[in-house]
């Protein structure tokens, strides 16, 4: 027998959409799986999470894991209530149950219906999806132990930060009234690389690239042809499936598809040795914080994770943002550096409320935020003429950027200068970006996508272009750096330009401009990848 007492589930308050017609009530006899977090058995002490130290997955498992008293506890108050536990990752400390809408509303409290909402991928018609809003409960026995409950509300979570140019062709010059962002000139993947001086002697070999995709997929035709046209091997691409997502080309190059394809083929083409392993997920925040967490404790550890999708902070509720923000940390802990694209919005991050939105999750202080520059550089000689901000104007798209309103500044990035959060009532915050790389669709990459060839930007483009520098870097040095910026911002002073990079000072976001040293346009700067390695390695020659 069970208690009928219930505590409220901190952080999980979803305040009503601005815009959702009503689409029926759900059947509450539907079976569906639901993803619970559980609290670690001991916390995870800061210097693991920052390095250089590492754990094993089977370390972060029994030390940091669930505790088996918690999970029995859980078992005997689920089962009491109809639910069944379907999968129990102990590391990631998820649980996985499954139960009717009926069993699993009444157990969390939540109030579920269908609505028909904007969905935040571009050109997507609008979702229909389960809803609810106000707080979740959790059985009084369960109280501190469960700690979000992800999934009843299965709305789509994040959009992907690529934009296409509206104008295909290499190298082609746009006439002056051509808009700001058709293509100007455009480069391969190894050009930009070539640009930003990644270390000779490295392609990522025996090292694994992990991909996050939420929707979309690639077909192996698609990368014959590419790398052929290359002249460079295939890479060694396996997807991954999780909660009953799959690999699925929709023939769609404008949509999710342009958004894989870029990740493979940018990774692919500057890390030709790395395997890479891409998770695919539904676009829930449940899917989103499953995919992470399923790539972090993967065997093999990954050297690099790279996230190409996001959304204004204000968007997730604070369970998902601390979930997803745990499952970074603990890839961190495990040596596996994620990298995350700031967003393709500017300052605002796409929101209407005229206020300045960091991106997430690139504005968690365990991902490393990657921004957006405007690159122009010969490729014959790979050397760069010119780099500011990319900002293309209104609607046209600009490089993420800016100050958490959710995240304190991290230890490491507090010499950098880290101005208060712009608009009113701004305070402090962990900045964003971290770095940055070529992401203007007017100087972007050269892709091919469901058999056609296209010019795709966007920050996107530069957290794979960061997970192939990463998985070269630690090809070099022979270890993995999981949290990589304590070590870039090692002696980073406000306004001074740090060794190992690129300064940008020219340009804007919106809202925060460019300027010499760290900046929330474009970070520390994009990178010199033969100079990195120094600054990895103290000095030392890998």
């Amino acid at each position: 027998m069970t208690s009928d007492s219930f505590v409220p589930l901190p952080g999980s308050e979803r305040t009503a959409l601005p815009v959702a017609a009503d689409a029926g009530p759900v059947d509450g006899a539907q079976r569906v799986e639901i993803t619970l977090i559980i609290r670690r058995r001991a916390a995870l002490p800061r210097e693991l999470v920052e390095g250089p130290a590492t754990l094993t997955r089977d370390q972060l498992a029994e030390q940091h894991g669930i505790d088996p008293a918690d999970l029995q506890s859980l078992r005997t108050v689920l089962a009491a209530r109809g639910l069944q536990i379907t999968e129990t990752d102990t590391g990631a400390r998820r649980v996985k149950v499954a139960g009717s809408l009926a069993e699993l509303s009444a157990t969390f409290g939540a109030d579920l219906r269908l609505v028909r909402s904007p969905h935040p991928v571009p050109g997507q018609p609008p979702a229909v999806h389960r809803y609810r809003e106000g707080a979740l409960r959790v059985p009084a026995e369960l109280d501190g132990v469960v700690l979000a409950v992800l999934g009843l509300d299965d709305r789509p979570q994040a959009r992907p930060q690529f934009r296409p140019a509206p104008s295909a062709g290499a190298r082609t010059e746009a006439g002056p009234a051509a808009a700001p962002a058709a293509v100007q000139t455009s480069y391969t993947p190894p050009e930009v690389a070539a640009f930003y001086q990644f270390p000779v002697g490295t392609d990522g070999t025996d090292q694994t690239i992990a991909i996050i995709e939420l929707g979309g997929g690639f077909g192996t035709s698609d990368l014959d042809a590419y790398f052929a046209g290359l002249s460079l091997p295939v890479p060694q691409v396996t997807a991954v499936g999780v909660d009953g997502a799959a690999n699925q080309p929709g023939q769609d190059p404008s949509g999710a598809d342009g958004e894989v394809l870029l990740d493979i083929e940018v990774a692919g083409a500057v890390a030709p040795g790395a395997a890479q392993v891409v998770y695919f997920a539904p676009n829930t925040d449940q899917g989103f914080v499953d995919a992470v967490s399923t790539a972090v404790h993967a065997s093999p550890t990954p050297a690099a994770i790279s996230i190409s999708w996001g959304q204004s902070e204000d968007s997730w509720t604070a369970q998902a943002r601390s979930a997803l923000d745990a499952a970074i940390a603990d890839g961190a802990a495990l040596g596996v550096t994620v990298c995350a694209a700031a967003g393709d919005n500017g300052s605002s991050d796409g929101q209407s409320d005229g206020a300045s939105h960091a991106d997430f999750p690139a504005s968690s202080p365990h991902a490393l935020a990657c921004g957006g520059t405007s690159l122009q550089g010969d490729p014959a000689t790979g050397v760069i003429s010119s780099e500011t901000v990319w900002n293309d104007g209104p609607g046209q798209g600009a490089t993420g950027g800016g100050v958490s309103d959710t995240f304190a500044v991290p230890a490491w990035q507090a010499p950098a200068g880290v101005p208060v959060r712009a608009g009113a009532g701004g305070g402090p915050g962990r900045g964003v970006p971290d770095v940055a790389g070529c992401a203007d669709p007017a100087t972007g990459y050269q892709v091919l996508v469901d058999g056609q060839s296209m010019v795709v930007g966007g920050t996107s483009a530069v957290a794979p272009l960061w997970a192939a520098l990463v998985s070269r870097l630690a090809q070099s040095t022979g270890k993995p750096f999981g949290l990589l910026q304590p070590l870039l911002y090692t002696g980073v002073t406000a306004g001074q330009s740090p060794p190992g990079f690129r300064d940008i000072t020219s340009g804007s976001n919106g809202a925060y401009a460019a300027g010499p040293g760290w900046d929330a346009c474009t970070g520390l700067g994009s990178p010199d990848g033969t100079a990195l390695l120094g600054v990895v390695t103290g000095g030392q020659p890998g």
